[in-house]
């Protein structure tokens, strides 16, 4: 259940002078986000190390990077309903305090079990609760202007945590072991930590101002949570779900997911391979993608603030979709210019649909938005293990990728008719005081 928090602001002077807390907090959550980011990819470097000591199959491996996988995305709609209920501070601490235990205790593993339990549960868990359903509680909360651009730089800032620890978690791999490389993931989300708890604030009232952008006078009444958050979680996703906007917007974004995490990122160093380019060259040109990748998603929110959301996200729909059908005619032994021109391409509009996507839950749901989006998020996930499955069953009846990259286009057509499909927002003048 909820109850409202009487606004008491108008006991005090309004505060004029811009505050720089909303810019703190979202510094924090950009350090916050970068750190989950880079965690979350970490275990891809240990999978050849693990098999060399412990004789693990890949497929006992990678089980772990699975579950890790399905609960960065399962777990992010019940966070954001914690966040509610016990605050962001408390609820990205103690994700940090899962990462860090479950990198950590790595050291000491004899057994598979204990690989899936402490990188597939603990650091999923950890990693989920910091997932992009933070970024919409952290730009709901704390901004009103340049909403979409700060949800482009926090997004940025999850695709670039890769491309951040993930050279330094091989290299460290590679010439100490993997135990250093556990170690130092663990240290990395303790030194976090103090760093959250001092300076993450929950709301802007809690140090007496307002969110970036909003006028003092106007300022919302409070939504505080009683209830228990899993219950609270559940019933946001069964109101949203009567609503043909939630199953709009979750079925463009599981595309989404599809034709970026589920196909690009997990078959196209493969596919490329297929066709005589090493493997190292292809993963090379992933590296690239995902430096344009933060390029493009600050850029996506800086148009989010300018541009309505729904065309945009049909633009990048159309405009993915129509690369991914040339994209086998593009492959070769070397990357000639016009698969460098894909590259560049995918890399910009990679995750640009997020601002967009984060733009319309907040318009649509209200305050409800982040833990709608976590929902939304889910259903992203949910896309890119079934494009993993599918693309994989594709090539293995056919002999060949053309049909998933084909059949991915398509979807992105698709997509872009959903996104446009959303209602627009229809906004009623307020009525006029009664005279006398």
């Amino acid at each position: 259940m909820t109850e409202t928090r009487p606004d008491t602001s108008a006991d005090a002077p309004p505060r004029t002078r811009p505050s720089a807390w909303p810019w703190a907090v979202a510094a924090t959550a950009f350090v916050t986000l970068l750190g989950a980011s880079g965690f979350r990819s970490a275990p891809g470097v240990f999978v050849e190390p693990l098999h060399t000591e412990f004789g693990w199959s890949t497929a006992t491996i990678s089980s772990a990077v699975s579950l890790n996988l399905l609960l960065y995305g399962v777990v992010s709609p019940f966070a954001a309903a914690l966040m509610e209920r016990f605050g962001m501070r408390r609820v990205v601490s103690v994700a940090l305090l899962l990462v860090a235990a479950g990198s950590g205790l790595t050291v000491f593993m004899t057994s598979a079990w204990q690989l899936v339990l402490l990188w597939g549960v603990l650091v999923g868990v950890g990693t989920g609760s910091m997932a992009l359903a933070f970024v919409a509680t952290v730009t709901g909360r704390w901004f009103v202007a340049r909403r979409g651009l700060v949800s482009g730089v926090l997004t940025a800032a999850q695709a670039a945590g890769g491309l951040v620890f993930l050279p330094l978690m091989a290299s460290l791999a590679g010439s100490v072991g993997w135990r250093v490389a556990s170690l130092v993931v663990a240290g990395g989300a303790l030194v976090v930590v103090p760093l959250v708890v001092f300076v993450l604030r929950d709301r802007p009232s809690d140090v007496g101002t307002v969110a970036h952008g909003a006028d003092p006078a106007d300022a919302p009444a409070e939504e505080v949570v009683t209830g228990g958050a899993a219950r609270r979680s559940l019933t946001v996703l069964r109101d949203a779900a009567r609503t043909g906007t939630f199953w709009l917007l979750a079925g463009g974004f599981a595309i989404c997911g599809a034709t970026t995490v589920g196909l690009l990122n997990t078959h196209f160093v493969p596919a490329a391979h297929e066709h005589g380019m090493p493997a190292t060259t292809a993963a090379g040109l992933l590296a690239v993608v995902g430096v344009f990748d933060v390029i493009g998603t600050i850029a996506s929110g800086w148009f989010t603030d300018r541009v309505d959301p729904r065309k945009l996200l049909a633009v990048y729909y159309v405009l993915r979709g129509g690369s991914l059908l040339v994209l086998p005619f593009l492959l070769a032994p070397t990357a000639a210019p016009p698969l460098w021109a894909f590259i560049v391409f995918y890399g910009l509009d990679w995750v640009a649909t997020v601002p967009p996507t984060v733009a319309l839950c907040r318009e649509r749901f209200g305050a409800r938005a982040p833990i709608v989006f976590g929902w939304v998020f889910a259903a992203h996930q949910v896309g890119s293990a079934i494009a993993a499955i599918g693309a994989g069953l594709i090539r293995d009846l056919s002999g060949s990728y053309d049909g998933a990259w084909w059949s991915a286009g398509a979807l992105c057509v698709l997509a872009a008719g959903l996104s446009l499909a959303v209602p627009r927002m229809i906004v009623r003048p307020a009525p006029a005081p009664a005279a006398g």
